[in-house]
């Protein structure tokens, strides 16, 4: 089956710890993210990728134009906040951000956080980490307002302070 619309019929399987295409990518210099479910898989229809934190923090308060993005902590201690609301995540929780509502997070806890993200449609959610991956840890606030802006999404301020 090709073209638009058509199912893909066949399973990928994607072992701990890899990506579902290449090996591992890493952002802003210490978030390692593996898409298990890639745009690819679904005609669009769904990315899902594990964030794997080392240090805390987390990315610069955004919004994306056209999708939906949920949040489902495996390990550690996440702070998000979706519009007004500010959320403290543990293992087991999760949150939705829905589209064109401005959201932030950080990895807070001690030790690793590793946290799943599934966009629903996928937009250019892989396109643009393999962009902020080559971009590498020295991004200028203007290149990576850029990214954002290229990919479907909106940069509204800067990232959460962590305490």
């Amino acid at each position: 089956m090709s073209g638009e619309g058509a199912q893909n019929r066949t399973a990928h399987y994607v072992p701990a710890g890899r990506d579902r295409f290449r090996g591992e990518r890493e952002v802003f210099g210490s978030r390692v993210i593996d898409f298990k479910v890639s745009a690819l898989d679904t005609n669009g229809g769904l990315a899902v990728c594990e964030l794997i934190d080392v240090h805390k923090g987390g990315p610069a308060r955004h919004l994306h134009h056209e999708q939906d993005e949920w949040f489902y902590v495996v390990e550690g201690v996440y702070v998000i906040e979706v519009g007004d609301e500010r959320y403290e995540l543990g293992p087991g929780d999760s949150v939705l951000a829905p589209r064109k509502v401005a959201h932030v997070w950080a990895h807070v806890g001690e030790g690793r956080g590793r946290l799943i993200a599934a966009l629903q449609p996928a937009g250019e959610i892989e396109a643009f980490f393999d962009k902020i991956a080559k971009l590498g840890s020295s991004l200028q606030r203007e290149d990576l307002r850029r990214a954002f802006s290229s990919h479907g999404m909106e940069l509204i301020g800067p990232p959460l302070s962590i305490e």
